[in-house]
């Protein structure tokens, strides 16, 4: 039955996009909203007939698609992707709620149901070239989205945005391609499995070039400095729910890859690439943050406030300690939630106002006190400010890590502070002071089908930051089990010793 509702997840949007062909303009937004709340309450019975006390993969499904080159329609998901999963579903169920009206909605919504497909494949896929499918086909209706319904210059940044992360996508298909060939050439058969590639150790000068073609495929996605040029054009040029998707779920794609694939499978080379990868997660964080403080353009203080903070998650991940992997797993939900909320608030006055710069506004407060209360409650989640959901998974992700290095630790903290300080001057320049313009004087405060798709993640915002055990308590036990496969795949008797003093580091 478990088996089935996985299936059923991850083809139910397909299938629901193309009937929505058939579905008239004026009652198509409805019967997208109807689809992804479907989606969303088929992720919940996941989550309820979930077993948190097993770390391996649940659920699985394998249905042969090639099955003399190994190929496998393979599904299955453990505590590391089950919430991914739901963030992928709640997100694109109230996004789909706030959408305001849109030339040709008809397609944009289809498109955004294909998309929500390709997104729950990517994290339940266990078959690499049916994650590598899912991942490549998740550009196809962003391309769309962004060029379609994006602002002046879409064409330049939905092209950028395709090139950029279509050039890492290649590089890794060919380490795929490679380690399925090495597979076979051991083991006499062809397999694509990541359950079977867990259990096949690769030699140590193999795992460091293999780490690099699958390591620059997720590092673009990401994006990691200096890939990351692409991301600020995306979310600028972008309509308000491209951006909320690509903040909240997009780019966990490649966060995700550092965690369900760099760590099991290339171990030893895991380490050996540690502190350059800490280094430039390090300087994502404080020199993201700097450039976020020079912007007047309130999506792109957003977007690279995302890029620091995706510095973050990077670190927790390479602490390669429960704590780090856990806290920049929890990380990615948190951020997906307050970043999706802040860009939805975004295009709330952006509708209004048709402008994003801060200088056009002031005093929004007292002329909009729903919205300033509901943005200073997403804001404090941003900066991370205790019993809201951002401080759980920065807090974990730099104690793990500074079990690893003391200083790069301090060092991604200053970014923390800069965080701060740019989101807490964006509030002070729009919501506080005198109403100066007079085009502000009269906007309307929040409508009922933005506060409904904003309250439910203002309330997870607090929620979870309060009780982070619901997510935290099923992550453990995938968490360890990804460590242990590390252990048992190391080659280097210098990785062992390694990923041993971590984890009696965190037992003291």
């Amino acid at each position: 039955m478990s088996n089935i509702l996985l299936l059923a997840a991850v083809l139910f949007p397909l299938f629901a996009g193309f009937a929505g062909f058939l579905v008239g303009q004026k009652r198509i937004k409805a019967y997208a909203i109807a689809v992804a709340f479907i989606e969303f309450v088929l992720s919940l019975a996941i989550w309820a007939l979930f077993d948190a006390n097993q770390g391996s993969f649940q659920m699985v499904v394998n249905l042969p698609l090639i099955p003399s080159f190994g190929v496998s329609f393979l599904l299955g998901l453990d505590g590391i992707s089950l919430f991914l999963v739901i963030l992928s579903t709640f997100i694109t169920f109230v996004g789909l709620i706030g959408l305001g009206e849109m030339p040709n909605i008809k397609n944009l919504v289809i498109s955004i149901l294909f998309l929500e497909m390709t997104m729950v494949g990517v994290f339940v896929s266990l078959d690499l070239l049916l994650f590598y499918l899912f991942w490549e086909l998740s550009l196809v209706p962003m391309l769309y989205i962004i060029g379609a319904w994006g602002a002046d210059k879409r064409i330049y940044a939905a092209v950028k945005f395709f090139l950029y992360t279509f050039a890492g996508s290649v590089l890794m298909l060919v380490g795929i391609l490679y380690f399925g060939y090495l597979y076979h050439e051991a083991s006499g058969v062809w397999s694509f499995s990541l359950i079977d590639w867990e259990s096949f150790p690769l030699a140590y000068g193999v795992q460091l070039w293999l780490f690099g073609a699958f390591f620059l495929g997720f590092a673009i996605k990401v994006p990691m400095f200096p890939f990351h040029t692409w991301l600020p054009y995306a979310h600028g040029q972008a309509p308000t729910i491209g951006s909320v998707i690509l903040a909240a779920v997009l780019l966990k794609m490649g966060t995700y890859g550092f965690v369900r694939f760099l760590l099991p499978l290339f171990p030893d080379a895991t380490v050996y690439f540690l502190t350059p990868v800490a280094v430039v997660s390090v300087i994502m964080v404080i020199y993201a943050a700097l450039i976020a403080f020079a912007q007047d353009d309130m999506k792109q203080v957003i977007a690279y406030s995302s890029i620091s903070h995706m510095g973050v998650i990077i670190l927790g991940t390479f602490a390669l300690n429960i704590e780090g992997v856990s806290g920049s797993v929890f990380f990615m939900i948190s951020h997906g939630l307050v970043s999706g909320a802040l860009f939805m608030l975004v295009g709330v006055i952006y509708d209004r106002r048709h402008t994003k710069i801060m200088s056009e506004f002031g005093g929004l407060a007292s002329v909009m006190p729903k919205y300033a209360v509901i943005f200073a409650i997403v804001l404090m989640g941003a900066v991370g400010l205790p019993l809201t959901i951002g401080f759980v998974g920065e807090f974990l992700s730099l104690i793990g890590f500074y079990n690893v290095n003391w200083f790069l630790t301090a060092l991604a903290g200053t970014g923390i502070i800069l965080g701060a300080v740019y989101m807490l001057r964006l509030y002070r320049k729009s919501f506080f002071g005198e109403v100066t313009k007079k085009a502000n004087q009269n906007l309307k405060d929040l409508y009922a089908r933005e506060l409904l798709a904003l309250v439910p993640i203002t309330v997870l915002i607090i929620f979870l930051g309060i009780y982070p055990k619901v997510i935290l308590n099923p992550l453990e036990e995938s968490v360890k089990s990804t460590l242990q496969i590390m252990s048992q795949n190391a080659q280097k008797y210098e990785t062992k010793l390694f990923l041993e003093h971590a984890s009696a580091k965190e037992r003291r």
